[in-house]
């Protein structure tokens, strides 16, 4: 035990930390910079609770795949030492590139940059720190391990990171429906020819972790309240950049006037990126919220103004067929009353479209289940479910976003 570091988690326990690298991970002000991340970027405005952050489900993540790699092992799968911390390492830190606001910035910093990319990044740059030891976890974390059943604990369709937040998603938010059975489905994972599958006895809860994902997406994650908050945190970010490309926007820190003056395919030096990108979090782009609230652009202003006293625009989902006519209408409508220009409403009244699949039939690496007599088979073709097989329909809906005087008569 005196190798072992212990972190209390509201989740899952006690979670065991060994006291070599994977420590040293943990403190490193990369991960760090992860408690000031909130898990489900402005959630809390639905749901007050959901205020925890990426840095509790990383080590949740981890903890979970520790599980898995104990069982695997119990059943015979040799794993070296090297491949368990490796893989230990990839899984803490797959999420340390996360943007502000997790994935409600996705793409907004830094155009076309998912966190993967970002994430491997850091973990280059931390392998060098440490002198080559996240070799092998940086191979695992891309997929090129020669044994893909280690890849696919941290990246799948049947992952420890999606357990984690599914559970822990559920637990903050109150949301009791996210909440699935890990302990079963770790116990029932095995490899066979260095793939992930399930052993046929724990189909079921297979069956309830797809379905807790269909709920806690619709319920939770892609709620519309949090949607056109998310969406409004989009649009303050656009007009920042708009305006500071202006040189119109003096209300702006240097690390966050770095990534308003990138643009769409300019090339990026990973060097300069980083040392901008571990210093941004929850709190820098907050700070600038409240700023803005008092700058002279009426747009950044208004934007800023919403957000911080929750005056949020309104949404409501729609067909695809009615979202050309409605947005004409509602521009018209919304620049009768307000005067402002048709560029400057393009910011408060818009249409965008959100889609989510619990499950994907067509992915290379479909969640395989272990029949007693050795053969593989897909949990759709083995489920005895009918709605498993619509739960892999992707469902697509549209919506308008526009403050509440638009929409009435």
């Amino acid at each position: 035990m005196s190798q072992i570091k212990i972190f209390n988690d509201p989740v899952h326990g006690f979670i065991e930390v060994p006291k070599n690298f994977i420590l040293t991970l943990i403190d490193h002000p990369y991960l760090q910079r992860l408690k000031r991340i909130r898990q489900l970027g402005l959630t809390n405005v639905v749901y007050p609770g959901a205020n925890h952050t990426r840095f509790s489900h990383a080590l949740g993540a981890m903890h979970l795949t520790q599980q898995a790699l104990r069982v695997l092992m119990e059943k015979g799968v040799l794993i070296s030492e090297e491949e368990y911390y490796a893989t230990l390492a990839a899984i803490l830190l797959h999420d340390i590139g996360h943007a502000p606001f997790s994935h409600a910035l996705e793409n907004v910093l830094i155009p076309n940059m998912h966190h993967e990319k970002m994430s491997l990044w850091l973990m280059q740059r931390l392998n060098e720190e440490l002198n080559g030891v996240l070799a092998l976890a940086i191979q695992i974390f891309q997929g090129q391990y020669p044994r893909p059943f280690l890849h696919q604990l941290i990246s799948s369709q049947l992952d420890m990171d999606r357990m984690d937040f599914l559970m822990r998603d559920s637990f903050f938010t109150g949301v009791q429906e996210g909440i699935v059975g890990t302990d079963r489905i770790i116990k029932t994972l095995a490899v066979h020819n260095e793939q992930l599958v399930v052993e046929e006895k724990g189909i079921y809860s297979i069956e309830k972790f797809l379905v807790a994902r269909r709920l806690m997406y619709w319920q939770v994650y892609l709620h519309k309240t949090a949607l056109i908050a998310e969406c409004m945190l989009i649009q303050i970010l656009k007009r920042a950049r708009y305006l500071f490309l202006q040189k119109k926007l003096s209300e702006c820190n240097d690390k966050l006037a770095f990534f308003l003056g990138i643009q769409e395919q300019q090339a990026l030096e990973p060097q300069q990126v980083i040392e901008n990108f571990v210093a941004l979090d929850d709190i820098e782009i907050l700070y600038a919220i409240k700023q803005w609230q008092f700058c002279q652009d009426k747009v950044l202003r208004e934007l800023a103004q919403r957000i911080w006293q929750r005056k949020l625009l309104k949404l409501s989902f729609l067909s695809k067929e009615a979202m050309a006519p409605k947005l004409r209408l509602f521009k018209e409508k919304f620049q009768n009353q307000t005067g402002y220009t048709e560029e400057e409403t393009n910011y408060f009244v818009f249409g965008e479209s959100v889609s989510n699949s619990a499950y994907l039939k067509q992915s290379q690496e479909p969640i395989l289940i272990l029949k007693k007599d050795g053969t593989l088979t897909d949990i759709i073709a083995a489920s005895d479910l009918s709605n498993i097989d619509a739960l892999s329909e992707p469902v697509v809906k549209y919506f308008i976003c526009a403050p509440d005087f638009v929409w009435k008569d």
